[in-house]
């Protein structure tokens, strides 16, 4: 028994020991003279075969590590003119491939084997007649070694290269030709022709030899009969139309409606749906042959845009087939043709003349073109490039990419990456800066000291003498209210009395029927009434407004309309939007990051498609157009009414499409021709209950967070008089994808056939007759600013040092405040005086990009914590002393810009050398750090408040020479990397306390595209170690207390007082009486910068940007361009945390995150 159990055993390895003697010996045979041994070697081979095809531990025996079994039988096969010696050799390795394949491949292929093969390949051809089963094994060889589209490291690579060097695609090509009927010989020479044309050279010359015809006639109409041949077929057609030169060809001889028939005739006898592998191959032709335009054109002419329409949504149903739905709708994309942007220029409506142009700079280059260019259109035809193939191999195109350098924009230069003390401007020059800083003067006792709380007295400029327009209704009146005849002269600001009382009803009208009050209110200047005495009347418009003083102390409507008239803007704004006047109070309910339902983009684009193929259901009728402002408004009943002539306001013209969808385009920044992104309007005249889609049409980035959960914002008036003065979350079915309208070359930097995106969104309204304002995010407005920053004064006691003075004035006339905080010396005595002195200054700034209002609700929350009453506000200010700008970029925040100034400028790149006249913002307030370092007042901490479209969490980037240097090749043996790794305590401080803050979304890298940002130039020149961009989310988090959640205004504002909280535990680590005690943090901070888990990965190739791993979406829909990059983590939102947030002020908050372990 015990004999019997081990039979196999013994017999397993007294085979493998027979296969190693029989290797020795045809080894020893290779070594001996060739002819006399032929006999033998045939009859060895043969005995290999034999045992390797009934024992598998034979095989693992020849291939394993060490043994020369691959060496010896390469070896014979190179050397031997035998066909049977041949044909066992080749099954040898037939088997040995097959099973176990990825690592014996590997071996077989760094053994020389494949270039064997196409040796063997080549000479055989030469033999008349052909074997047909010496041409079958070598096929089927070639086809296991060669790279397949899952490319991995044991397939050949260089198999395309080495193919056509020994001249074995010709062969294949032959093969083919005559054995058409033969599909046992067919298969295998039509598996090795598609390795062959996976490369692009070897593709053209296969074109060239008739490939292209072969394919043709084996694929055809619907059949059950060889389809594994067809689909193979149909895969080298589609790898040989990747040639443009073969695409033209096919095009040429008419293939497009060939191709168009054989996918109708397959969708039509597919019922069962059990070839859509081959529907896909066929689409997959179609797809190749669409990428040039002569194959765009032949699709059109084939009625190419029906036909897969209608077969796409006969397929809609069948879940299973979305991917002949998502490889259609890709191709019907492709072939939309390019629409003009509906629009006489790029360049915004408004313009503003500066006092100089730089030469090169953005302005310049618009001022530049020739008069008459028309720079909407593009002629240029997207994915066109060079319609000639090269010559040169680019079968490892992929490969070198992967190998290629992902950092190239960090920094190298290690005297470029050190802090250096630069030049400042000379101290005379900075000495007027003194009057910025006059806590650290002896002027500070006679003047401040008496008056704790001083603030710049408002001013109105006499040349705003335009009337402010608040909307109010017409139809129903109050009944003592006249209605205003046409040529009435228009209602002053006195004759309207504000209503706050909420109780009882509401009128249900309110809001409806827009009709307009003029408000010219009495301006003052220098105590004289500009517009004289106004008379008494008795006709007094009501307006009710939402009580919410005590939800929203720094909100008053009377002041924000006084804050209006004192507010410049180019297009001379004389309304005023409702949410800016009544106010916004913060929701307690969280709103949940939006889970996209499956097949929403889709959906969109077939309805986009529907345009082309339906025209007579598109309206095209322009409903709102700042272009032409005598532009017919249609009063129909049917059409939406548009609006966004007020403060911040962004939409330049609304087209409907359909009866309930319209196509909207966002105005450029003034003296720009680009930077889409934000949007603030006005919507009236809606049906309730009626879905209502909105697609704005010319965005420009790649992707956006409206593809992973991100909603836009809606504020209702009839909400708002009914007592909830918010704005919400809303929309549906949102998405971001490109478009068919074309981008100019003058539009996209000098790129060519690039084209817009679309973000889309659907609405139902709900409230009959309502006044709705949509917005990109939490619009922050300059006249809110100022209303807050009077409110603020007001909170002013004799404990709180507050000043507010104006930094400069800026181009388009707008003060920009500066304001200081600080806490009052207990006494003046000069030792009170002194401690006041010696505090360390920290610098703040905010909104220099206008779109990113979030970072102005992070500086509201860090304002009114520092104005606050808590014992830990008293603490901060008694710490530092805070120079505060809230608003770098007042003349883009009124004039609805998304990132640029007046200057057609982004001003966050002007910190280098800013320009007195153009960048008097960024060049004073670089000034006013010159002169605090030049007086030995360099801030302990710089942060600049930003926002973050495309990320997810709040974060911060820094700068430090060591995680710059880590992140690239250069050689740092002998370059001092030493540095205080104090810049990381603070994010670390601050991942502990504040739930929306995320450390690992921080990145301290330099970065050369950034070098003239706030965060760079402060710390390379002022010398501000802790120099930092705080960037907010303005979708949501993924991580944390708040993962799952969009962000709100509360959210933001907590931020901004948890910054200050963590600016306070900070003040213990920077202490020099305090600092000793803590080295442990310290070395905590180098362990984690070592940890290669806490430094992010690079993954652009020209900017850095932290690794993204948003998952992908089910639907494979094309989101982006060229490119299917930035995506941001998303997660599972949690929905049981509806409670109010903790106040980060509060005791038991603090406490509880009291530890820095």
């Amino acid at each position: 028994m015990w004999q019997e159990m081990n039979k196999p055993k013994m017999a397993t390895e007294k085979g493998a020991s027979r296969v190693l003697m029989l290797l020795g010996q045809l080894e020893r045979l290779n070594e001996g003279p060739k002819a006399s041994d032929t006999d033998a070697t045939r009859q060895i081979t043969g005995r290999i075969l034999h045992i390797i095809q009934t024992q598998e531990k034979t095989r693992k025996e020849m291939m394993s590590k060490g043994s020369s079994g691959m060496d010896v039988i390469l070896s014979t096969l190179e050397n031997t003119r035998d066909l049977q010696t041949t044909l066992n050799i080749l099954s040898i390795l037939n088997e040995l491939l097959t099973v176990g394949g990825g690592r014996r491949t590997g071996v077989f292929v760094s053994k020389g084997g494949t270039a064997i093969l196409l040796q063997l390949l080549v000479s055989s051809s030469k033999d008349l007649p052909l074997n047909e089963e010496l041409m079958l094994h070598i096929h089927s060889l070639l086809f296991k070694v060669g790279p397949k589209d899952d490319i991995t490291s044991s397939s050949d690579r260089k198999f395309g290269v080495k193919a056509r060097l020994n001249g074995a695609l010709n062969v294949t090509v032959n093969q083919v030709k005559h054995n058409l009927q033969n599909h046992k010989l067919l298969l295998p020479c039509l598996q090795v022709l598609r390795v062959y044309s996976g490369n692009l050279v070897n593709a053209v010359s296969l074109g060239k030899s008739g490939a292209l015809e072969l394919m043709f006639e084996i694929i055809g109409p619907f059949s059950k009969k060889s389809t594994t041949l067809l689909k193979v077929a149909l895969d080298t057609l589609a790898a040989l139309l990747k040639s443009k030169m073969n695409a033209r060809w096919a095009v040429d001889r008419g293939y497009m409606p060939t191709l168009l028939a054989i996918y109708q005739d397959w969708h039509r006898n597919d019922t069962r749906h059990r070839h859509m592998i081959i529907r896909k191959s066929i689409l997959g032709c179609i797809k190749n042959l669409t990428n040039i335009k002569l194959g765009r054109k032949a699709f059109i002419d084939a009625n190419g845009m029906r036909i897969l329409y209608n077969t796409s949504t006969e397929c809609l149903p069948v879940r299973t087939l979305d991917p002949l739905v998502n490889t259609s709708s890709l191709i019907m994309r492709k072939c939309f043709p390019k629409n003009r942007l509906p629009l006489p220029t790029i360049k915004s409506v408004y313009q503003y003349p500066l006092p100089h142009i730089l030469a090169g700079g953005p302005v310049a280059q618009l001022h530049s073109l020739p008069p008459g260019v028309d720079d909407v259109v593009d002629e240029s035809d997207e994915n066109e490039g060079t319609e000639v193939d090269t010559e040169n191999d680019t079968e490892n195109e992929d490969d070198e990419t992967g190998h290629k350098t992902q950092n190239d924009d960090i920094e190298t230069d290690i005297n470029k990456l050190r802090p250096r003390q630069m030049q400042a401007r000379p101290f005379d020059e900075l000495r007027v800066y003194e009057r910025f800083c006059l806590e650290f003067t002896q002027y500070f006792k006679v003047n401040d000291f008496q008056s704790p709380g001083s603030v710049t007295p408002l001013s109105v400029d006499p040349n705003l003498h335009n009337p402010l327009i608040i909307p109010t209704k017409q139809n129903r009146r109050p009944k003592n209210i006249q209605p205003p005849r046409s040529n009435d002269p228009p209602l002053d600001l006195d004759s309207i009395s504000i209503s706050k009382a909420l109780e009882g009803k509401p009128d249900p009208d309110l809001a409806c029927s827009l009709g307009r009050l003029v408000l010219d209110g009495e301006i003052s200047v220098n105590g004289e009434s500009v517009n004289g005495p106004q008379e008494e009347s008795g006709d007094q418009a009501v307006i009710e407004v939402p009580d919410t003083a005590a939800l929203l102390p720094l909100h008053d409507p009377d002041l924000y309309l006084e804050m209006v008239k004192g507010t410049r803007s180019v297009p001379a704004y004389t309304e005023v939007a409702y949410p800016d006047y009544f106010g916004h109070v913060a929701l307690n309910l969280r709103e949940p990051i939006l889970e996209r339902a499956y097949g929403v983009q889709r959906t969109k684009i077939f309805q986009d498609i529907e345009r082309l193929i339906h025209p007579s259901d598109i309206l095209d009728r322009v409903v709102y157009d700042l272009d032409n402002q005598s532009c017919p408004i249609p009063d129909n009943g049917e059409s939406l009414k548009f609006n966004s002539k007020f403060e911040s306001g962004n939409l330049r013209k609304a087209i409907q499409i359909r009866k309930f969808e319209y196509d909207l385009i966002l105005n450029s920044d003034i003296n720009s021709n680009h930077y889409h992104q934000w949007f603030y309007f006005e919507v009236g005249n809606m049906r309730p209950g009626v879905r209502y889609r909105f697609n704005i049409i010319n965005c420009e980035k790649s992707n956006s967070q409206f593809n992973y959960g991100m909603q836009v914002l809606m504020y209702s008036v009839q909400e708002a008089i009914n007592g909830s003065p918010q704005w919400v979350r809303t929309g549906s079915d949102i998405c971001y994808y490109k478009n068919h309208f074309s981008r100019s070359s003058i539009a996209a930097g000098g790129q060519k056939g690039k084209s817009y995106f679309s973000m889309t969104f659907t609405v139902t309204f709900q409230q009959k007759d309502d006044v709705c304002y949509f917005a990109y995010h939490y619009p922050y407005t300059y006249s809110m600013l100022k209303m807050h920053l009077q409110k603020l004064s007001g909170m002013c006691t004799n404990e709180i040092y507050y000043r507010q003075d104006e930094l400069c004035e800026t181009l388009g006339g707008n003060s920009c405040p500066l304001l200081t905080i600080t806490a009052m010396p207990e006494s003046s005595s000069n030792e009170h005086i002194s401690q006041f002195r010696s505090r360390p200054v920290v610098f703040l700034s905010s909104r220099v990009h206008p779109g990113e209002t979030n970072s102005s609700w992070v500086m509201k929350g860090s304002l009114e914590f520092l104005m606050s009453c808590s014992p830990q506000a008293q603490s901060l200010r008694e710490s530092y002393i805070f120079k505060i700008i809230p608003m770098l970029n007042p003349d883009g925040v009124i004039n609805g810009n998304h990132r640029c100034s007046l200057s057609g400028e982004d001003l966050n790149r002007q910190w280098q050398n800013p320009n007195a006249e153009l960048h008097p913002t960024i060049y004073h307030a670089k000034s006013l750090l010159q002169y605090l370092r030049a007086t030995g007042r360099t801030p302990l901490v710089f942060c600049d408040y930003h926002g973050h479209s495309r990320k997810k969490n709040v974060f911060m980037y820094g700068c430090s020479v060591k995680e710059t240097v880590w992140q690239t090749n250069v050689n740092t043996s002998n370059c001092d990397l030493h540095e205080d790794l104090g810049y990381r305590t603070l994010p670390k401080l601050l991942s502990q306390m504040a739930p929306a803050f995320s450390l690992s979304s921080c990145s301290f890298v330099v970065e050369r595209s950034k070098e003239a940002t706030a965060r760079v130039v402060v710390w390379r020149e002022i010398g501000v170690q802790r120099s930092y961009t705080m960037e907010s989310t303005l979708c949501g988090c993924d991580q944390g207390k708040y993962k799952g959640l969009q962000i709100g205004t509360r959210e933001l504002e907590e931020m901004g007082a948890q910054f200050c909280v963590g600016l306070l535990r900070l003040r213990r680590f920077t202490n020099p009486l305090e600092l000793h005690n803590h080295n442990s943090h310290l070395l905590d901070m180098e362990n984690d910068l070592k940890d290669p888990r806490s430094i992010p990965n690079i993954t652009s190739p020209t900017t850095y940007v932290l690794e993204e791993d948003e998952p992908a979406f089910l639907e494979e829909v094309d989101y982006s361009a060229e490119s299917n990059d930035e995506n941001d983590p998303d997660f599972e939102p949690d929905l049981q945390d509806n409670r109010v947030l903790p106040d980060p002020s509060s005791d038991s908050e603090i406490s509880r995150q009291d530890s820095l372990t």
